[in-house]
């Protein structure tokens, strides 16, 4: 489609206007990072692979009731999606201690939590998205305690609908972050599913042998992250082809 004017341009993807009001294009970029940006490096087909699977995992989340932002594929790196509110949070669902949790409260990687932890973070690269308590959250007003009961049960939706999907093809989902946008209907709000979901906002590993299948091959330098990517596009029957885009009937406000 046409290039329109750019909104907003983050670490791992773009967005344009949109051909209706309402509505973004959302492009994934080759580029990768880690560590708040201080690593980065240009990674070839990563936009293609990870558009096809946070379509594969929004057109899924869609058909189980899990409201998203996501309307349709456009084609290889593009989404069109419904423009959102971004609620300034990221939240973090861990089922197995990896990552910054093991390096804070010092649990053994790989540890099975006895149930899904979620965390929040307060959205600002220049901070470094600082972990935030609840309280944080109500007192700066970056979401009322409904809306925090609300994300909790989208995000456990979420790690249910991600866990049995990964499971059966024999990858363990370890933890994922996402993202949540509010759509306004005067004075009124609700809560959607917005950014993306694929290997570059979880932690994948493969059931049996441990192999990591997520962007940390490319934070500890593991090997090639294309090739991880499409591991896991591959066995969840996701690579990219020159077929029509899978769509899912959304309602434009």
């Amino acid at each position: 489609m046409a290039r329109r004017k750019k909104v907003y341009e983050g670490k791992a993807k773009i967005l344009y206007e949109g051909p209706e009001p309402g509505t973004l294009v959302q492009y994934f970029k080759d580029d990768a990072t880690a560590f708040n940006a201080q690593k980065k490096d240009i990674i070839d087909g990563k936009g293609v692979l990870n558009n096809r699977l946070s379509e594969f995992f929004m057109v899924g989340l869609g058909n189980i009731g899990v409201p998203t932002h996501f309307i349709k594929r456009l084609n290889m790196r593009e989404q069109l999606i419904r423009a959102c509110e971004i609620v300034p949070l990221e939240i973090i669902v861990r089922n197995v201690a990896a990552g910054t949790l093991s390096t804070r409260l010092g649990i053994e990687e790989g540890t099975p939590l006895p149930r899904p932890i979620i965390e929040f973070c307060y959205k600002d690269d220049k901070l470094g998205d600082p972990l935030v308590a609840e309280e944080h959250i109500i007192a700066f007003g970056w979401a009322n305690q409904q809306d925090l009961d609300d994300i909790v049960a989208l995000a456990l939706r979420v790690n249910d609908f991600m866990s049995g999907c990964m499971m059966a093809v024999g990858i363990k989902l370890v933890d994922f972050k996402i993202e949540v946008g509010r759509i306004w209907d005067n004075d009124m709000h609700s809560l959607i599913l917005a950014d993306e979901i694929s290997p570059d906002s979880c932690r994948l590993w493969d059931i049996e042998t441990g192999k990591k299948l997520d962007k940390d091959v490319f934070r500890r330098d593991l090997g090639s992250l294309t090739d991880a990517y499409t591991e896991v596009a591959r066995r969840l029957g996701v690579l990219p082809t020159n077929s029509g885009p899978v769509t899912r009937p959304t309602l434009i406000n």
